[in-house]
């Protein structure tokens, strides 16, 4: 049976921690900024935990 292959467009946007879980980052700050407010834009910042019902499909796109 060949090697299953990595989903390119899923590994650009996912990274897996040490525990296996999937950190992505959020959607919405990558252009038309000026109009979005200060507050807006630093809750976009950083990164976050996907949660349990997206990690279940995602996982088989990143199999290594």
């Amino acid at each position: 049976m060949p090697k299953m292959k990595t989903h390119r467009g899923a590994a650009k946007r996912f990274k897996k921690t040490g525990s296996g879980k999937l950190i992505k980052y959020r959607a919405n700050k990558s252009h038309l900024l000026t109009h979005k407010n200060a507050k807006r834009k630093r809750r976009l910042r950083g990164e976050s935990v996907l949660k349990i019902g997206d990690y279940k499909r995602t996982i088989r796109l990143l199999p290594y």
